[in-house]
């Protein structure tokens, strides 16, 4: 779609093939991070105060056997690989497998950008090409269809809303991004709401999450879009983020970020239904091929009219504000992209513009297909 001000290149070379660790790591009042492995990313939290004394009133938490609860789990992963044009940097990372025909949840950060998308079955050591059925970029969750799959090992999906503070969990994934057998690191549940502010190194944009699940594990670049597993076997949440060395620094405990399972399939069930929102994508991406930003006192600022993509085409240059799509108000950057988030490509849309010496015109474009943003 419309890409943020600065961005950065899609990745940083890890081995061969330009191929990078999916990885965020996320501000809480300071810094945390996104993980795949596109680069690293370092986050940090600031202490929730969350009250744990009822916890106290309940039943007691089963112990989880880390051994068992990874056979239960690795079967319904998959390892995710993606590439990027012009120089074919990508990322890699983690999938967790819903149904037997292909239907795999994973990071929407692991795919962001993304030309391609390959992902490797751990079940059945199959490799796959992948869509992008969609994506929730705020809430950092994407659904993939892999193309000609059946049979396959599918997780088993619980209930996020029944964790507890001290549960131990077990996040499991590509650690790495070196594929084969995931990996997985053990940890007690440590706040059930946090908030955190997630940085990706490979763009170098920043984002709000709200409603994590925090664990007190080490979680590493490369396991993002793995599962975060209770000692049943199922799966509460989905990979998303951890500190990285900063925390390290100032001798805290590295902690690791899911998506509350509940909060994944909510995103997944929205995609299914074929319905878009602003905030859920559904479909190829429609792109303006624009890199905006806020402009002053309103609307969405083209920086970058990318040479060959739509908008250049149709006469915007940099410097032009857009003000409206399709007589909607267009009051930020922000603001843009919700609005474009639910067009596909080949779609025409009317955007006003204004211009840098200050005249309005109204100018149709035609949208090109483009990446996960």
């Amino acid at each position: 779609m419309d890409d943020e001000r600065h961005r950065a290149p899609e990745g940083q070379r890890v081995g061969g093939g330009g191929r990078a660790l999916a990885l965020l790591f996320a501000l809480v009042l300071a810094v945390a991070a996104f993980f795949g492995c596109r680069g690293e990313l370092s986050e940090w939290t600031w202490p929730s105060g969350a009250d744990d004394s009822a916890s106290a009133l309940l039943e007691p938490l089963p112990p989880l056997d880390p051994a068992a609860v990874a056979q239960a789990v690795q079967p319904a992963l998959v390892n995710i690989s993606t590439s990027s044009r012009p120089f074919g940097l990508g990322a890699a990372g983690s999938g967790i497998v819903l149904t037997t025909d292909g239907q795999v949840l994973t990071s929407h950060h692991v795919v962001k950008g993304a030309d391609t998308v390959t992902v490797t079955d751990v079940g059945n050591g199959t490799v796959y090409d992948a869509r992008v059925l969609g994506y929730d970029s705020s809430a950092d969750i994407a659904l993939l269809e892999l193309s000609g799959a059946a049979e396959l090992m599918i997780a088993r999906v619980g209930n996020s809303a029944d964790l507890r503070i001290h549960e131990q969990v077990l996040a499991i994934g590509n650690a790495g991004g070196t594929g084969g057998t995931p990996t997985s690191v053990q940890g007690d549940i440590t706040d059930l709401s946090s908030t955190i502010v997630a940085l990706n190194t490979s763009d170098l944009t920043r984002k709000s999450l709200t409603g994590m699940v925090e664990i007190a594990a080490p979680v590493t670049a490369g396991q993002s879009g793995g599962a975060l597993a209770d000692p049943g076997g199922t799966v509460v949440g989905v990979i998303t983020a951890a500190s990285g060395e900063t925390a390290r620094e100032v001798g805290r405990t590295p902690n690791g970020y899911a998506v509350p399972i509940d909060t994944a399939m909510r995103v997944v069930y929205q995609i299914r239904s074929g319905t878009p929102t602003e905030t859920v994508h559904i479909g190829p991406t429609a792109t303006l091929g624009v890199l905006i930003s806020d402009a002053k006192p309103s609307g969405a600022r083209v920086d970058v009219a990318l040479y060959g993509l739509p908008a250049y085409a149709a006469g915007l240059i940099d410097g032009d504000v857009i003000t409206s799509i399709d007589g909607r108000d267009i009051t930020n950057a922000k603001a843009l992209r919700a609005a474009m988030n639910v067009h596909k490509p080949d779609d025409t849309v009317l955007l006003g513009v204004t211009g840098v010496g200050g005249a309005h015109r109204t100018v149709s474009v035609v949208l090109a297909l483009g990446t996960p943003n």
